[in-house]
């Protein structure tokens, strides 16, 4: 009866979508206010119903409804409660009914915003967010229906599948996929912008938050996938250029870029059109990668099996390209630029190149992530694009683009004189210098290693150094303390210090990547009780091994490991690998003994004899941390660049509250 409910609401949710769509277009060409009034009504209906559906779902995950065909193939009885809960995105059907949802909520929210000043816009933006639902929903609806019913009830699920089963799926997929959805809310007032004609940077402004709460989700779900790929796969890494990891890379590099171009158009009134490109291309690759994840076409340890929506995503992915483009292109002479680019050494052509980057890097992966369909839809031979070729690929353009966030912050806007451009850099550049030598008297021969040191050192100290110049100007002009002069120098200028804040964050992750790729060391050998693997200055011995019951159809066999550094026993960690019965897959799961410097990583990978020998693969990854270091602060300073300004708010309102007495 329940799950009955959950339908009948994703049903009604479907058909209230698809009038909020044809009202709004309808109520724009009739020029009737009513039918764009009830099609936003309407809109605001659809999040509380995705939700009840959504929860009806959730209700049978945990009280193990297995006559629905999804509870019976993504949980069981022996599950804890809250992987029940998160089996509702652990599946195809279910993933699908909380990505509508989500963009259901989100669409909510701007339902509620005051549309006085943009009451041409709205009925656009319904058309955009009601569409895109009609889309979503009707796929949970006709072709992947999380309420199907089997013939009959089977006595247990099959459970999740055992990669599924860590924490880290409790917030991976819903922060992924609130940067998915978030991406629209940009996107649909860009849409209604080209066709009012309204091509000033108002639309920009308005949406300036849901972009950068977009990005910020979606960098999340990146470093929490990382995270989760590390603690849960076994091969001593955080990426490996997945297909579903670059599907989901792709837009937030173009999201990224937008954040960055935007800023023109606001200062200068330039680059409408390639913000306009850039915005239609982000909207395409949210959904391009919620099509590869959800098709199956490319095999990923993250995509669902291949089903009937791969079709119907690629006709939706080509029906808004093509109307997309098409809209952009009738607009094209509402979209002149107000100035032109005054000199090379400018602030806006540093963001410019930037732009180009992003773009280049999101066309290397995007090549090497089609590769395998194309050339199996060409020769018959599904082809494999591995690491080694993004790696050399993309790691140039991700050099150049660190090297350009050192350099921007010095330009000017307009123009810089390039002796004062030179004079700023040549110190971080000598300090970075130095640096790179006293690594290399240490014994660090690399050269690419040796290129990435000087990079993030040259970022780090000309970004450290804008806050320094910005706190010690404010102690001269104000004499406040050193801190309350940088609190209140972040304060008044959120966007550029928040920002600032980002890039370190970057510089802590490029120095943690360049730590695993150049320094990384690994090895393996079958060990009795008692011997050791030595490895990079650590020596690894192996103890004992013991079998036991986990919980529900779990068997855990789990080795007792002592990491040592010279004679002195650093840490006891415990390996194991985890049988699940039910499906018959194992799991390796690492152990690990953690500092700044270094990760010790160590894997049980197999045993003979009841523990009489066991093999080991132990890998040193130096550096790691600093990458998740490195995405703390990254969040920290997303959410400083975002976070309203109220006193500037209430500045803004007082004016009008004194004058309108003075009008009296």
């Amino acid at each position: 009866m329940i799950p009955d409910v959950g339908y009948l609401a994703m049903v009604t949710a479907l058909v209230g979508a698809v009038y909020a769509t044809i009202a709004s277009l309808y109520g724009f060409f009739k020029r009737e206010e009513r039918w764009v009034n009830s099609a936003r009504h309407a809109t605001m209906t659809l999040a509380p119903l995705l939700g009840l559906s959504s929860l009806t779902l959730i209700y049978a995950l945990v009280v193990g409804d297995f006559q629905l065909k999804y509870v019976a193939t993504t949980s069981s009885r022996d599950m804890p409660l809250f992987l029940k809960v998160t089996a509702l995105w652990g599946g195809q059907s279910g993933s699908l009914l909380f990505w509508s949802f989500l963009m259901a909520s989100f669409t909510f929210i701007v339902m509620l915003r005051r549309w006085d000043e943009d009451r041409e816009l709205l009925p656009h933006v319904i058309f955009v967010t009601a569409g895109t639902l009609v889309f979503f929903v009707g796929l949970t609806t006709f072709v992947a229906n999380p309420f199907e019913k089997l013939s009959f009830i089977p006595p247990d699920g099959q459970g999740l599948n055992p990669l599924l089963r860590h924490p880290g799926m409790v917030a991976h997929p819903p922060t992924l996929y609130l940067g998915y959805v978030g991406f629209v809310i940009p996107y649909a007032f860009a849409m209604a912008a080209l066709v009012t004609r309204r091509t000033d940077p108002h639309w920009i402004r308005v949406t300036r938050r849901w972009t950068l709460a977009a990005w910020l989700f979606l960098s999340l779900g990146l470093l929490l996938g990382g995270r989760w790929a590390y603690d849960v796969l076994g091969w001593g890494g955080y990426w490996a250029w997945d297909p579903v990891e670059n599907a989901a890379f792709m837009p937030w590099l173009t999201g990224t870029a937008f954040l960055h171009s935007v800023m023109i158009q606001e200062k200068r009134g330039m680059l409408k059109v390639w913000n306009m490109v850039l915005i239609i291309l982000t909207y395409g690759l949210v959904i391009f990668g919620t099509f590869i994840t959800r098709s199956g076409v490319i095999s990923s340890v993250h995509s669902f099996a291949q089903s009937a929506v791969g079709p119907l995503f690629f006709s939706f992915i080509a029906v808004t390209a093509v109307a997309s483009v098409a809209t952009l292109l009738r607009r094209l002479d509402d979209l002149k630029s107000e100035n032109r680019l005054d000199a090379l050494l400018s602030r806006e052509a540093a963001f410019l190149l930037n732009n180009m980057l992003f773009i280049t890097l999101t066309f290397s992966v995007f090549i090497g992530t089609i590769s395998p369909m194309v050339s199996e839809l060409v020769t018959g031979e599904k082809i494999t694009v591995g690491p080694p070729w993004f790696d050399r690929v993309t790691a140039p353009q991700f050099a150049l683009l660190l090297a350009l966030m050192g350099i921007a912050p010095l330009t000017a806007w307009r123009k810089t004189a390039a002796q004062r451009l030179g004079r700023s850099l040549w110190w971080p550049f000598l300090i970075a210098v130095v640096v790179v030598i006293g690594l290399f008297l240490r014994g660090v021969h690399s050269w690419g290693a040796l290129l990435g040191f000087l990079l993030v050192t040259f970022v780090g100290v000309t970004t450290l150094w804008e806050y320094v110049r910005g706190v010690i100007a404010r102690r001269r002009a104000r004499g406040e303390p050193w801190l309350v002069a940088f609190w209140r120098l972040a304060g008044r200028n959120r966007r550029r210090y928040g920002g600032y804040i980002v890039h370190l964050g970057v510089v802590c992750m490029a120095l943690g990547i360049i730590g695993t790729e150049f320094f990384q060391q690994d090895t393996e050998g079958t060990l009795r009780p008692g011997e050791a693997l030595e490895i990079g200055g650590f020596r690894t011995v192996y103890r004992t091994l013991r079998t036991y019951p986990g919980p529900g159809d779990l068997i855990v066999t789990e080795a007792t490991v002592e990491i040592y550094q010279g004679d002195q026993l650093l840490k006891t960690v415990h390996p194991k690998r985890e049988f699940y019965q039910n499906t018959q897959q194992t799991m390796t799961i690492p152990a690990l003994r953690s500092t700044m410097a270094e990760d010790v990583y160590v894997l049980l990978t197999g045993w003979e004899g009841g523990g009489a020998t066991a093999t080991f693969r132990v890998y040193i990854n130096p550096l790691v941390n600093w990458l998740w270091l490195g995405g703390l602060i990254f969040v920290v300073g997303t959410l400083v660049a975002g976070w309203p300004d109220f006193e500037a708010e209430r500045r803004m309102v007082m004016p009008r509250l004194t004058i309108a007495p003075q009008q009296v």
